[in-house]
C-alpha cells in the first residue's frame, strides 16, 4: 500500500498555494486547509510547524516547479537551433505559448505574493525570495550572455537588466491578465519581449 504521507503533504500545499493566489497569505487560514484537505489539525501540524514554515515549503516548491518549466521550454528550443539568439527566441515563443494554454490563465507567482506582503514572514522565507529572483537573472542571463558572445548588442545595454526584464514582464504581465481579465495578455507581454530581444541583436 502507497504511504499517504507524502500525498497528504502535497495536497497541503496545493491547497496553500491556491488559497494564497486567490486572496493573500494573511487571509488563508490553516482551519480553512485542513477543511479542504480533509485532514486534522494534528495533521496539518505534523508536516508543517506553523504557517512561515509552510511558507517555507511553499515557496520552495513553486521555485523547483518554475524551474522545471524553464528548464523543458529551453531544452526543446536548443533542440530546435544551436544558434543562441534564435534558440532564446524560439524559447520565449514557446513560453508564450504554455501560458496561451492554461483554460484560466496564469494563476499567479507566489514569489510576488510574499514580496508585496514580505512584513509577515520571517528573513529565512525573504531570502528564500530573493535567492528565486537571483536565480531567474543567473538562468537567463546565461542564455543572454552567449547570444551576446555572438551578437553584439545594437544599443547601450546592461545584460543583467535585460536579464532582469524578462522577470518584470512575466510578473507584470500576469497583474495585467488579473486586472483585465484577459488571459492573453501574459503572452503578449512575453512576445513583445521577445521583439525587443531580436532588435537589440538581430544583425539585420
Amino acid at each position: 500500500m502507497a504511504n499517504p504521507i507524502p500525498q497528504t503533504r502535497d495536497q497541503i500545499l496545493m491547497a496553500a498555494e491556491a488559497a494564497i493566489l486567490a486572496k493573500g497569505f494573511s487571509a488563508t487560514s490553516i482551519d480553512e486547509l485542513i477543511a479542504e484537505v480533509g485532514i486534522s489539525k494534528s495533521g496539518f501540524f505534523y508536516h508543517f510547524r506553523d504557517k512561515t514554515n509552510l511558507a517555507r515549503a511553499l515557496l520552495e516548491r513553486y521555485i523547483e516547479q518554475d524551474g522545471l518549466v524553464f528548464d523543458n521550454v529551453f531544452a526543446e528550443a536548443d533542440e530546435l537551433s544551436e544558434d543562441p539568439l534564435h534558440s532564446f527566441l524560439i524559447a520565449l515563443k514557446l513560453l508564450a505559448k504554455v501560458f496561451s494554454d492554461l483554460p484560466n490563465g496564469h494563476p499567479g507567482c507566489i514569489v510576488a505574493s510574499v514580496c508585496y506582503h514580505e512584513q509577515l514572514f520571517d528573513q529565512e522565507v525573504r531570502n528564500i525570495n530573493a535567492k528565486a529572483v537571483l536565480s531567474w537573472r543567473a538562468r537567463f542571463r546565461e542564455r543572454i550572455d552567449k547570444i551576446a558572445e555572438r551578437y553584439e548588442p545594437r544599443i547601450n545595454v546592461d545584460l543583467d537588466d535585460l536579464a532582469d526584464m524578462l522577470s518584470a514582464v512575466g510578473d507584470g504581465g500576469i497583474i495585467l491578465s488579473r486586472v483585465m481579465g484577459d488571459r492573453t495578455l501574459l503572452p503578449k507581454q512575453l512576445l513583445l519581449y521577445r521583439d525587443f530581444i531580436r532588435l537589440v541583436f538581430d544583425p539585420a
